[in-house]
């Protein structure tokens, strides 16, 4: 059975794509603009920051599909049926705080009444054309963990320079990886691959 939260209790919001980078993923809490896109963000009503984030590997894998609005090029995606593991930063957010950056994900407006939802396998459903499920992905430290994602037939794009540096900045801080760590990992992802290559990528690290 999925848990199903009230507003103020703890939660873990699992990220996996541009918010592993903690200043573009405060974006979302407190408001901003994340540097390299093209949307600034209202914030929640609760701006309160996270209490704590950990590293942690969902089963499965990373794709990189659709068109971002706000970044150009590809969206990174979780796909429970691949193979290879998801590098995901958890944050212990309040669940209307997570209800919140849901609604700012899926361009509602704040304070949405948008889940808990009808049930779709181990998550809910959401009225999005994009990330249409809020996924039940297990819990830490007793704590039910979420994350938003995809589980329609998913094409790979290629995603843009500003999206991928924001997320080899995430896998930096929050896994401490080399360069060459950080690109092994999202060459493996399609979309990624065959759009760049290992020598692209560290350019875009420290370019």
């Amino acid at each position: 059975m999925i848990p199903r939260p009230g507003t103020a209790d703890p939660v873990w919001y699992v990220a996996y794509g541009s918010n592993l980078c903690a200043a573009r993923f405060r974006c979302y809490l407190a408001g901003g603009r994340p540097a390299g896109a093209r949307r600034t963000y209202t914030g929640c009503r609760d701006q309160t920051l996270p209490t704590e984030s950990a590293a942690t590997v969902l089963p499965g894998g990373l794709v990189f599909a659709g068109r971002s609005t706000v970044w150009g090029g590809g969206m990174a995606f979780y796909d429970p049926a691949r193979g290879g593991g998801l590098a995901a930063r958890a944050y212990l957010v309040r669940f209307g705080q997570l209800v919140d950056v849901v609604a700012q994900e899926i361009r509602h407006p704040v304070g949405s009444a948008l889940v808990p939802g009808a049930e779709v396998g181990h998550g809910w459903a959401l009225p999005s054309r994009v990330y249409e499920t809020l996924l039940h992905v297990g819990h830490l430290d007793g704590l039910p963990m979420f994350t938003l994602t995809s589980l329609r037939d998913l094409q790979p794009r290629t995603p843009s320079v500003p999206y991928l540096r924001t997320v080899l900045d995430g896998l930096g801080e929050t896994f401490g990886w080399t360069a060459e760590q950080r690109s092994d990992y999202l060459l493996g992802a399609p979309g990624v691959t065959p759009g760049w290559t290992a020598r692209q990528l560290r350019l875009v690290q420290f370019g």
